[in-house]
């Protein structure tokens, strides 16, 4: 009888113990989950991961049975961008940064785009990465780069590392194995006589990862990749791809993995990351095929994408405009109406599409036959051009680093006019926009301002038959 008490009593003990785990088990998870963290497991593909390519994300643990993982990336607090492009010697003289941080205090300007990693293939400054420095791939310009971020801090300057990605003289002459080549394992060149990094490579990725991770060291917010594809010159003819390395892939396939792995891993980092695209890609399979963008597809592999539709750049009758460069403002909305209906046939399914952030030009294109001065009237032209279309952020690119600020407003009138366009377009229909505009973005991109020269979807712009269009040798000085 005792015996049996004795086993009835450890019974409900084991029981009691269990129902009390299960409870605790119950508030442990409920802390976890909240707020709606994402639970991942390995072994599983996540959109975006080729499990062909090999690129394991190292920094994830292995999932265990009944084990919790819990989305930890950093966060990310996300601004309107409203920038100029500066080199990297100009970034690294400080009576120039100097001079450029009295006339923006004056402006709506919030953010610098910064050579981090130059159009020849050399980092900027000194870092700590055994990688760049086992390739000497450093050339300083930025003596001070921690003295040059508190300056931006200071001035509440927003700062993004500018990476050309593909296109990099120096890894010709320290690893020309990464590099397109020719049939006898020459290494091919530009007519600049600039190598290009052959993007089959996935060595090369990781170097460029690398290099993103050293801006967030350094202090910069975003990470933008420009060269993010294939050279375009007719000498790209004779070159050979292996087939042990493009295991099948297109060009836009490959372009589009490398800036999915890089967006995963710098992410993770807390960084922003975009791209600089062509212009060209916006409405032509052929000029995205050749580069190997297509712009649909990169807008959801980034957070920000950046279309240069420098009005210079579209040949004579592009949009029906006779002379694009002597039309700023229709050119611009031109371009971003159709980066409007791109985006939306894209969007289709697609919870993440890529906030629109044009580059636009303050540089006057005299090699052009119809061309005209750009200065004040014409940027604020293009950046009108811009908000009437529906987006919000733009960047101005001079290679020479001199801009016209009489185009740009003082931050008083710049937020007078924010408030009027936010309110104009609350006014709309939700039909005058797509729905490129809408879901998951690092900033909500509003509608089309009430008045603008707007057309919908149905009546977007075409390039008339037998026009002439802005080919992809357009951009080479992009």
């Amino acid at each position: 009888m005792k015996t049996n008490i004795m086993l009835l009593f450890l019974c409900l003990l084991i029981l009691t113990n269990t129902l009390t785990g299960c409870g605790k088990l119950d508030d442990m998870n409920h802390l976890a989950t909240t707020p709606a963290p994402i639970v991942v497991g390995r072994g599983q593909i996540t959109e975006g991961e080729n499990r062909e390519s090999g690129k394991e994300d190292e920094t994830e643990p292995e999932l265990q049975i009944g084990e919790i993982i819990i989305n930890n990336e950093p966060e990310r607090k996300p601004i309107k961008v409203k920038g100029i492009y500066i080199s990297a010697y100009v970034a690294g003289t400080p009576s120039m940064v100097d001079t450029l941080l009295e006339e923006i205090e004056k402006t709506e300007i919030n953010t610098l785009v910064i050579d981090l990693k130059d159009d020849f293939g050399r980092v900027a400054c000194e870092v700590d990465s055994p990688l760049i420095q086992e390739l000497g791939s450093t050339r300083v310009h930025i003596q001070n780069m921690e003295g040059l971020m508190k300056k931006l801090k200071d001035h509440n300057i927003y700062a993004i590392a500018r990476i050309p990605a593909f296109r990099d003289a120096w890894l010709g002459s320290v690893r020309p194995e990464w590099c397109v080549q020719y049939a006898d394992g020459s290494v091919f060149t530009d007519k600049d006589g600039n190598s290009w990094v052959n993007p089959y490579k996935e060595e090369a990725w990781d170097y460029l990862v690398e290099i993103g991770i050293q801006a967030k060291k350094l202090g910069f917010q975003e990470v933008q990749f420009d060269y993010v594809r294939f050279c375009t010159e007719s000498s790209m003819e004779d070159v050979v791809f292996q087939d042990a390395d493009t295991r099948g892939r297109s060009r836009t396939d490959v372009i589009c993995e490398f800036m999915e792995y890089a967006y995963r891993k710098l992410r993770q980092q807390g960084l922003f990351v975009s791209a600089d695209v062509f212009g060209a890609i916006i409405n032509s399979d052929v000029n995205a095929n050749a580069v190997g963008q297509i712009y649909g597809e990169l807008a959801k592999h980034v957070d920000y994408i950046s279309p240069m539709i420098y009005p210079s750049h579209y040949g004579d009758g592009y949009y029906g405009i006779d002379h694009p460069d002597m039309h700023p403002y229709e050119t611009i909305t031109a371009a971003l109406q159709a980066s409007r209906k791109e985006l939306y046939f894209a969007r289709e399914g697609q919870e993440h599409m890529a906030v629109v952030r044009p580059w636009l030009q303050d540089f006057t294109a005299s090699w052009l036959v119809h061309y005209i001065p750009y200065g004040a009237e014409q940027v604020r032209e293009q950046i009108q051009a811009t908000y009437d279309a529906g987006y919000d952020e733009w960047l101005l690119w001079d290679a020479s680093c001199r801009y016209d600020w009489d185009g740009l407003l003082s931050p008083e009138d710049a937020k007078i006019e924010a408030d009027w366009i936010a309110q104009s377009r609350a006014a709309l229909p939700e039909s005058t926009f797509g729905a490129d505009t809408m879901g998951a973005a690092p900033t909500e991109t509003a509608q089309p301002s009430a008045g603008a020269q707007y057309m919908g979807l149905e009546e977007g712009p075409s390039v008339p038959t037998g026009s002439a269009g802005p080919t992809v040798e357009a951009y080479m000085g992009e």
